[in-house]
């Protein structure tokens, strides 16, 4: 199978990445520090800094629902045990990264810790204070959806965001705006609307504005999800209970929607699959983008008329995550190489992605183009969602499982287990 090439763009001195980390996963760093150190003291041989690092996909590659699938443990621990560096970037989430870490941690009865570990809605955090594309979002009020109860409106307050609402707050104030919603289930973690919405037939001094959705997870009421943000893509600047005027104006560009201050949509997650503990995979995220792109088309006319879904897209493969995962992973290979040596890391030259899903896993490191220099490599392992044929995105190699997809790397990189 060929090799895949990839064109790096231009280098940035590594040094200069340093994500921020909260006080609590500092603390959480600290333990993996003294655990790591303790139980994986590296061979003499093996005292020094590798050129290389891995990427783990979690569902799939490391675990099956919650269940370590086998050789996971194994695969780690060899590159505990060396000091070789790596992360677990997962198109999963829906709770914050210190509970999810914990869990892993417990699962496959190893020291991880939060540096090493990046969900689809991770680079959320880069929102709230802006990331150079996108204005400070900390104060503003954004719609959170997807995921158990509120627990990714609870993860999104601890990212920063202030003023977080939630599909729940909205349809116990206003049961009447979707009928058909289970309107019950979310009592007990709705809260009071900051402000009224829109109603045409009294003057409403301040109507509750939207400026920002997020689906941070995967949505679990899809049609009360599906009609809110239906709502707010057609209103006139987010404000729910409007219709915006410029709609299916032909003189306009997308036909006028999206074009009267209506609120971004940002999108964590893009698989349509994933590898649930049932033995087929199961739809995602990216089935209910499907879903809502299909319910868009239907309202706008779509594409033949010229129309699309203007929308920002987080999560595997897209180059923005690939970014942040490799800050992360650069942060926390410094980090490691203090623990070895007190002089400066080599450059880091190889990265290996080890996942399950062509479409995300293999077809995003294929195409990334590294901002520090590095060349990712592709592996697929058989363990989740591809588990044989020919797959979509062609990997550099195609294993069983996660451990045969070490062992690959490492021997490619000439480290000797």
């Amino acid at each position: 199978m060929a090799a895949v090439s990839v064109h790096i763009r231009r280098a940035i001195p590594l040094a200069c990445w340093t994500p921020s980390l909260s006080s609590r996963s500092l603390q959480q760093r600290h333990r993996f520090h003294q655990q790591s150190h303790v139980t994986n003291s590296p061979s003499t041989s093996h005292v020094r800094v590798p050129d290389f690092a891995f990427a783990f996909d979690i569902d799939g590659v490391l675990l099956r629902s919650s269940n370590p699938l086998p050789r996971a443990q194994e695969a780690l621990g060899l590159l505990l045990r060396d000091r070789i560096p790596f992360i677990l970037l997962t198109n999963g989430g829906g709770k914050h990264e210190t509970e999810r870490v914990a869990q892993l941690a417990q699962a496959l009865k190893l020291p991880l810790d939060v540096s090493m570990f990046v969900q689809s809605h991770t680079p959320f955090i880069e929102l709230v204070h802006g990331n150079g594309r996108t204005a400070a979002l900390k104060d503003k009020c954004i719609l959170v959806t997807g995921g158990d109860r509120d627990n990714c409106r609870k993860v999104a307050e601890d990212y920063g965001f202030t003023n977080v609402l939630s599909p729940a707050d909205i349809i116990i104030a206003y049961p009447d705006i979707m009928p058909f919603a289970h309107s019950q289930n979310y009592a007990a973690y709705a809260r009071p609307l900051p402000r009224p919405l829109h109603d045409p037939h009294t003057q409403t001094q301040g109507p509750l504005k939207i400026d920002a959705i997020f689906i941070f997870n995967d949505p679990r009421d899809w049609i009360l999800d599906t009609q809110l943000i239906l709502d707010l893509l057609l209103s006139r600047n987010g404000i729910l209970g409007t219709i915006s005027p410029l709609n299916n104006n032909p003189s306009l560009p997308n036909r006028g929607y999206q074009q009267d201050g209506q609120p971004p949509i940002y999108f964590s997650n893009p698989d349509l699959f994933w590898a649930a503990k049932y033995h087929l995979p199961r739809l995602g995220q990216g089935g209910f983008r499907e879903a809502f792109e299909g319910v868009w088309k239907a309202v706008t006319g779509g594409e033949e008329k010229g129309v699309t879904l203007q929308k920002k897209m987080f999560g595997k493969p897209f180059q923005g995550t690939y970014e942040f995962a490799e800050k992360r992973l650069v942060d926390h290979r410094n980090f490691l190489a203090s623990s070895i040596t007190n002089d400066p890391p080599p450059t880091l030259k190889k990265v290996y992605m080890v996942g399950d899903n062509p479409a995300s896993d293999i077809l995003g490191a294929n195409q990334y183009s590294s901002l520090g220099g590095s060349t990712w490599h592709s592996i697929l392992v058989r363990s989740g969602v591809f588990s044989g044929g020919q797959p979509e995105h062609l990997p550099e190699v195609i294993v069983d499982d996660v451990l045969d997809a070490v062992r690959w790397g490492l021997k490619r990189s000439g480290w000797q287990e």
